[in-house]
């Protein structure tokens, strides 16, 4: 039983941990486009497409899922 109650204590944290990180990264993603970042007009649609699909998913709670498409966003800006 104690084995247990760690184990969904430790996944609640990792859980808390990722929606916590999915604001910081469109936080990033933001700022990186005021500064009007030298971007084709494709790679500026798909980073403001993926951060705009990143808000949906961690509204919708998909956390990782979140975290991994805004990821892809700020590679293309390399922030």
């Amino acid at each position: 039983m104690r084995k247990l109650v760690v184990l969904l204590g430790a996944l609640f944290l990792s859980t808390s941990a990722f929606a916590f990180h999915c604001p910081a990264d469109m936080k990033k993603i933001d700022e990186a486009l005021a500064k009007n970042p030298k971007l084709t007009v494709e790679q500026m649609s798909e980073v403001k497409n993926l951060r705009a699909e990143g808000e949906v998913l961690h509204k919708a709670g998909k956390h990782q899922e979140s975290v991994e498409t805004l990821g892809k966003a700020m590679k293309i800006l390399g922030v």
